[in-house]
């Protein structure tokens, strides 16, 4: 059976968890193949709210097996104040598959990336503070800490020394800051690791097995296109790989099993953090958007910056991610509104930009050229099929189609997780 990658079209936050709920008991498997606890979905089932920071959305679903898979950076802590939590909750999560090959963030990865924000002041790129960038820097540097060196407390020793010879020289040198002990690393880490062995194994192996034996395995990004550290809007990133072609490096299964990509694309534009943002609404229509749509941040709390719906990146994400299917999320959002704008095109000192402009200063001065449409003021969450919508609201999805460049396979129109439309089979 093939592999089905979920990826997020624009700077994040776009309802991935949505999608996942959609295509429910037909998943077996569903992998979080980047990223960390910097980034977060939120599922609502039978009115209950589910914030998930760290672990894949599968977890909700009991049919399911949840990984994490060697591209991910994990907070332990946050780990397993996840799990506990849901299990309070009566969530099974004994499912759950961790890969022996992600990397841990330590103690001095969090520690330096909140001292490192606060040293560039109006230069800061806008991170979480969580530790995820600085882990990654670690595992491309090769002095990284991978979950399965929690089991070997020698080689964890050595490491852990090495790390911290460098980077309390950083600590006390240029941001003084006082050093952190070997031991205070060493004790935090290895607190979890009894509980941590269960979940460990080889899962791109486990995977490759799923796949042989029919299973349908479901590659979920964290973060988004746009957020993408080669892709994206650099330096305005995340520190991973959170296009398709990320799927695979952080899985371990072969870009031959995938067969399907499916990109989250919301009604509107939104993002957190700093970087540029050509539709960004500093008025009414952009105060109205963030209340309407509730947007703060799942695991930051941050009020997201919010605009209006832009196809230039959606068009980028199609090409970048080879996206067969789009799943739109909260179309019900902009009910109410006289006209919706689409951004179409950049306008960049007198110049149309109908792709993206190649130049990253060339963006940060993009303009963004509308088309209107009209707008319906009918309550379309308890629609369940397109021809449901009000005509003004099913001719916004279909330009919206037009523009970006792959059909919308489903339409979220609502918050709850039968409030989607599908338009298409996301799985076949």
């Amino acid at each position: 059976m093939p592999a089905i990658v979920l990826v997020g079209a624009q700077w994040g936050d776009e309802g991935k968890g949505k999608a996942t709920d959609l295509m429910g008991s037909s998943v077996d498997y569903v992998v979080k193949f980047n990223g960390g606890n910097n980034a977060g979905h939120t599922v609502v089932i039978d009115g209950e709210k589910y914030a998930l920071h760290l672990l894949p959305s599968g977890i909700l679903t009991p049919t399911c097996t949840p990984v994490i898979g060697n591209g991910v950076v994990i907070d332990l802590e946050v780990l397993f104040r996840e799990i506990d939590g849901l299990e309070e909750r009566g969530i099974d999560t004994s499912r759950l598959l961790v890969s022996a090959n992600a990397h841990v963030i330590t103690l001095y990865n969090r520690v330096l990336d909140k001292v490192t924000e606060r040293f560039l002041g109006s230069r800061k790129i806008g991170t979480t503070g969580r530790g995820i960038g600085p882990t990654y820097a670690d595992k491309m540097n090769r002095t990284g800490i991978r979950v399965q060196d929690l089991f070997d407390e020698h080689i964890l020793l050595q490491k852990v020394e090495a790390a911290l010879a460098f980077k309390n020289q950083v600590l006390t040198k240029i941001y003084n800051r006082r050093a952190i002990t070997v031991d205070e690393v060493m004790a935090e880490l290895l607190q979890y690791a009894d509980r941590l062995r269960p979940l460990v194994s080889s899962t791109s192996e486990v995977l490759e097995a799923a796949l042989d034996a029919g299973s349908n395995v479901l590659l979920e990004a964290g973060q988004a296109t746009l957020l993408d550290v080669d892709h994206g809007t650099y330096p305005y990133v995340t520190s991973s790989s959170a296009t398709a072609g990320g799927a695979c490096t952080g899985s371990g299964i072969p870009p031959t099993r995938v067969t399907r990509v499916i990109a989250i694309l919301k009604a509107y534009t939104t993002r957190v953090g700093e970087g540029p943002f050509p539709t960004e609404l500093f008025d009414d229509h952009g105060e109205f958007l963030r209340k309407t749509g509730a947007e703060y941040g799942t695991t930051t709390g941050r009020p997201r910056r919010c605009g209006w719906m832009d196809t230039v990146i959606g068009r980028y994400a199609t090409r970048i991610n080879g996206v067969t299917d789009f799943v739109i999320t909260k179309l019900d959002v902009l009910t109410g509104l006289e006209t919706v704008p689409i951004c179409v095109a950049y306008d960049v000192d007198g110049v149309r930009h109908d792709e993206m402009p190649v130049n990253q200063s060339e963006f940060h001065h993009a303009t963004p050229i509308y088309e209107e449409l009209d707008g319906w003021w009918e309550d379309i969450t308890g629609c369940r099929s397109f021809d449901e919508l009000p005509a003004n609201a099913q001719a916004y999805v279909l330009r919206v189609e037009e523009l970006i460049g792959a059909r919308v396979s489903a339409i979220g129109v609502g918050p709850a997780r039968t409030e989607i439309i599908e338009r298409f089979p996301l799985l076949d």
